[in-house]
């Protein structure tokens, strides 16, 4: 069993880099992408693609992979719409930032064929800004693509081991876990740091607007604090939805934490934290 054609759900920073990724690593097959016909035509331009279409059931006519490369709350009504329209063998999965929603969708629109129809997958790479025009071929290497198997106890199909050849082929290092680790694992290494960005951002517009002094003093590291707070809010609205339980957990450690700073801006506890701070950096 071979993949001969993949059809690429979202052709932005994602689906695009993940097409032109593929090109590079050889792949002889056929991409199809599916998205607006504006972005499609960027990315069949930029080769990312083969060919491009809008609807989402032409899309993926013949395709012995698709990839839903869309924002998460997309990805969970496109798995509904293509389950029943795809063949037993072909292989649907994600690049999506939450997965244990995913994975409860696939097994109740699936159900004992979830575990073989469906991998779910998240790269762990990216851009502060999206879009077919930021697409890099490179994007993926030496970065993480988690998997979460939907039953870990079920090897892996044929299909689905070559689909994992192909990620490696691009660049990336292939890491399997639980989804309910993965969500906790991401929303404090992924999850978090993006809302102490976005929250840190927009204090800083609230208290000082268009001040320039705030971008002329502000060194690198109000950069690297700051960067992905440009990301949109499109995305994120998603992965806040379905993983609130897990952000929010995260998030009021992180008040904590900041309240305990507070408190000991002129104590000895403030000693404790830069240290411990100092020993998690030295990993």
């Amino acid at each position: 069993m071979s993949i001969h054609q993949i059809t690429i759900v979202g052709t932005g920073l994602i689906g695009g880099s993940f097409g032109l990724a593929l090109r590079q690593a050889g792949f002889s097959g056929t991409i199809i992408g599916c998205d607006k016909p504006a972005v499609l035509e960027i990315a069949e331009t930029r080769g990312a693609i083969d060919r491009g279409e809008a609807d989402l059931e032409r899309a993926i006519v013949g395709s012995d992979v698709i990839v839903l490369a869309t924002p998460v709350g997309c990805i969970l009504s496109q798995l509904e719409a293509i389950a029943p329209l795809v063949a037993p063998d072909t292989l649907i999965t994600d690049t999506g930032s939450t997965k244990e929603m995913l994975v409860q969708r696939a097994r109740l629109v699936l159900g004992d064929r979830a575990a073989t129809s469906v991998l779910p997958g998240h790269p762990m790479a990216g851009k502060e800004v999206g879009g077919i025009e930021q697409a890099d071929p490179d994007l993926f290497r030496d970065s993480v693509w988690l998997i979460t198997p939907i039953d870990a106890g079920v090897p892996y199909t044929a299909r689905q081991q070559e689909y994992l050849n192909l990620l490696t082929a691009v660049g990336a290092r292939v890491m399997a876990l639980d989804a309910n680790r993965h969500d906790r694992l991401c929303a404090w290494i992924s999850h978090l740091p993006q809302m102490i960005a976005t929250a840190l951002a927009a204090a800083l517009r609230d208290e000082f607007g268009d001040d320039e002094g705030v971008s002329q003093i502000g060194g690198r590291a109000l950069r690297e604090m700051t960067r992905i707070g440009h990301s949109p809010y499109s995305m994120w609205r998603d992965i806040a939805m379905t993983n609130t339980q897990n952000i929010e957990e995260a998030m009021l450690y992180f008040e904590q934490q900041m309240a305990h700073l507070r408190e000991n801006l002129r104590g000895p506890a403030l000693r404790e934290i830069f240290e411990s701070a100092n020993k998690f950096g030295e990993r």
